[in-house]
């Protein structure tokens, strides 16, 4: 059958794929219906454990005593590293490190006395309700011996040193003579830019239901972004067959990268439920949500562009600084970026890192893209200034027509027409080319812009569908829906590919007891689980095809199956699309209630698309791993400046994505306004405070750290160009979650720039830093 689905672009108003349905979870959420990890509380004889964490950053535990602790009423249980039952694999040691797919932790806590960072859990107090529990665990009297503390790689105690490979991308990266075609630059920028610590700070906090059925079979209920992942680390760890565990997350209260990876706490609750003999409900508190779930990393990076007096880069080095925990090597790929979105005959880029005493860093929205974008843009944006150029003309300037990375030609890309949009949206045209010149009252007003962009991740996964001759279908594939809207656009694309209306589909996801499909993050689950489903329901027609042409009562009887087509439902022959009859029939006849699909969908490079005529050259390569594959985009902002007091409003914003094909404009709209917002709040609020001295946080809570809320965000335009893509995936759709926060923080900085004179370069720009650079000279 045709690989291309009849919803193809060609008609786009074939279906329902495309069009702005309403979420098919809406009422369940609103209604409360929708149950969420911490919500599983009919379970027999479920109890509560709590957390008991460390003040100190770096030591060693002295003694805990716990006598006042059992004596509290309700208390269950008080574990500690003296009591913790053992696990089977621990990420502690190197040997076993191997077998976890989903734990970015090189370390377990409470396996030893050691401690490594401030918040680390020291001990886990079990009790019949959370009161009791953590009034039992307020008893705890913990005695440490502090030691040496590290707070971040500017503590004069840090060493910085250069990994290897940084989330398997070299330490080092090394295209053309960058150092030599830098030096003979005509034009030469220079510049460093930081970005604080940032949490993820989703709405709902980790957290975990673990229940035991016997000795060697798990359930947990827990909010993870990837179910199949989390079973096969906790089987590993507890010394389980795969099979063994099921993990439940059916609604997940944001996640943003923090839910991506299996945390201690998961591990914990299913070590103590088991021990305990009970189901046990562990959910973090917001303080802990700050230690426990990893953070982006605070850092710096150095850029340094070499460029033609005409604008023309010759060459781009950018060097990156940041902290990681004391045991592993985690950075985020900020090279990932300045690497391949502009054409560039001569690049550089390194990683520096420092172990400190901190919780490990872990992936956040968009990791090393979104901080990297902000160096860059802002970089670009300088470039245009001191050239006498418009922001987007040096932009188009420098545009790259294959990626400079890899020399290999994009899948698609519709960066131009993203210019070209948001221009016109904004009104781009109307833009007065000088900074510090445009007023509104007694505020500075400035225009800014700046280029997204987040590359097409390899992934896949399995889909089951199984269509009812009573016109109705259950499809289900074990992804998540992080609250992007997976539930809908998945029951659309099901919708069109069996020819029923969607309110006929059940689309169920979040169990590993449903097909296996990787992690919903790093923007990969709307392609590959569409494409899964999208294969899972031509599995079904080609079997039910098969029953048709065999059937002597049916229309198509003892026709070739490669002439039958599917048009909504209808079982049809192509050369005569007159003749043919509806799914049902053939099943009614046939005797069958039911029949079922299965299928394997990839996203990436994996995905090997069809030829795109029948009479290729067969000795042409034309394959999907010869392309290389992004999202593209571009983000327009205006600020209002406030010279007296520092204050930096965002007034207007328009963002034209280039995301593949849209399965839903209302879902996609959403994501995109929510990533914008999420980069607004790292340009000008957001940043969790570490004392640098105890290597603690200071502002561990939602009234110490601040995040946008509606007053500070102005009405957002989003718009979509519609891509045809055939090497991404089978339906052509590319990831959006992760582009939309790229590039915001620079399209801010840009604007307060245009609006003041002054480059700002130090994220985020709190009022304090806006007032200091007003006092400097322009």
């Amino acid at each position: 059958m045709d690989i291309e689905p009849t919803f193809s672009k060609t008609n786009p108003t074939a279906g329902v794929v495309g069009q702005p349905m309403s979420r098919v979870d809406g009422w369940a959420k609103v209604t409360g219906r929708a149950t969420y990890s911490a919500e599983y509380s009919g379970l027999p004889g479920l109890v509560h454990a709590v957390l008991k964490t460390s003040d100190v950053a770096h030591g060693r535990v002295q003694s805990i005593d716990v006598s006042a602790a059992q004596r509290a009423p309700g208390v269950l249980a008080i574990f500690t590293h003296q009591n913790l039952p053992k696990l089977a694999k621990t990420p502690n040691s190197p040997d076993d490190r191997k077998a976890f797919v989903s734990s970015p932790m090189g370390f377990f806590p409470m396996e030893s006395d050691q401690i490594f960072y401030a918040g680390q859990p020291v001990a886990v107090v079990v009790a019949d309700t959370l009161e009791r529990a953590q009034y039992a665990a307020s008893l705890l009297k913990v005695s440490i011996v502090p030691e040496a503390t590290i707070s971040s790689y500017l503590d004069p105690k840090a060493q910085l040193y250069t990994p290897k490979t940084v989330k398997g991308m070299p330490g080092v990266t090394k295209r053309g003579d960058a150092q030599e075609a830098f030096a003979g630059a005509p034009v030469q920028l220079t510049a460093t830019y930081t970005h604080a610590t940032i949490h993820h700070n989703p709405m709902e906090p980790g957290a975990t239901t673990a229940h035991w059925e016997g000795p060697n079979r798990l359930t947990v209920y827990d909010s993870t972004q990837g179910v199949s992942e989390t079973q096969k680390t906790l089987a590993a760890m507890l010394g389980l067959a795969t099979e063994q565990v099921r993990v439940v997350c059916k609604f997940i209260g944001g996640g943003f990268g923090c839910k991506a990876w299996v945390w201690p706490h998961t591990t914990l609750a299913a070590l103590v439920a088991k021990a305990v003999g009970r189901p046990v409900k562990l959910v973090l508190t917001r303080p802990q949500q700050f230690t426990s779930m990893g953070h982006r990393e605070e850092q710096a990076q150095t850029l340094r562009l070499g460029a033609t007096r005409e604008g023309k880069l010759l060459a781009l080095i950018h060097d990156k600084s940041s902290t990681t925990s004391p045991w592993d090597d985690y950075a985020e790929t900020n090279t990932r970026i300045t690497n391949m979105l502009y054409a560039l005959p001569a690049f550089e880029g390194t990683y520096h890192l420092a172990h400190a005493n901190v919780m490990t860093s872990t992936a956040t929205r968009a990791p090393g893209d979104m901080p990297g974008a902000f160096a860059l843009e802002s970089s670009m944006d300088d470039l245009a200034y001191q050239l006498g150029l418009d922001p987007i003309q040096i932009r188009l300037l420098n545009y790259a027509d294959k990626d400079p990375s890899n020399g290999h030609p994009w899948s698609s890309k519709s960066l131009k027409q993203c210019y070209q949009r948001g221009a016109e949206l904004f009104g781009w045209n109307q833009r007065n080319p000088k900074n510090g010149q445009t007023r509104a009252g007694k505020t500075l007003v400035g225009w800014g812009m700046a280029t997204a962009s987040y590359p097409v991740h390899n992934s896949q996964g399995n889909a089951r569908v199984r269509l009812y001759a009573d016109g109705h279908a259950v499809v289900q594939a074990g992804a998540t829906d992080l609250g992007t809207g997976t539930y809908t656009v998945m029951t659309q694309v099901a919708a069109d590919s069996l020819g029923l209306p969607p309110e006929n589909i059940r689309f169920e996801l979040g169990d590993t007891d449903l097909p296996s499909t990787q992690w919903s993050g790093g923007s990969t689950a709307a392609g590959r689980v569409s494409s899964s489903v999208y294969l899972a329901a031509q599995d079904v027609w080609q079997r039910l095809i098969k029953v048709a042409v065999q059937d002597n009562k049916s229309p198509l009887y003892r026709a070739k199956i490669e002439d039958v087509m599917v048009v909504k439902g209808q079982l049809l022959f192509r050369t005569d699309p007159d003749t043919g009859e509806a799914f049902g029939e053939v099943m009614k006849r046939a005797g069958m209630s039911d029949i079922e699909g299965s299928a394997l969908g990839r996203y990436g490079s994996s995905y090997e698309a069809p030829r795109a005529a029948a009479n290729a050259d067969p000795n042409k390569k034309d394959h999907a791993s010869e392309h290389s594959m992004h999202a593209f985009g571009a983000h327009f902002c205006e600020v209002h400046v406030d010279p007296e007091l520092g204050t930096v409003r965002v007034t207007k914003w328009v963002s034209v994505i280039a995301g593949g094909r849209i399965l839903n404009p209302k879902t996609a709209r959403s994501q995109v306004m929510g990533g914008s917002i999420f980069g607004i709040g790292a340009a000008l609020m957001e940043t969790t405070e570490r004392d640098p001295h105890l290597a603690r946080y200071t502002n561990a809570d939602l009234a110490g750290y601040h995040i946008p809320v509606n007053a500070d965000i102005p009405d957002m335009t989003v718009e979509f160009i519609d891509e045809h893509d055939p090497y991404v995936n089978a339906m052509g759709v590319k990831g959006i979650g992760e582009i939309s926060i790229v590039g915001t923080s620079a399209a801010v900085a840009n604007a307060v720039f245009h609006a003041t004179g002054r480059r700002l370069r130090s994220l985020p720009m709190t009022p304090d830093k806006v007032l200091a650079a007003m006092r400097e000279p322009v």
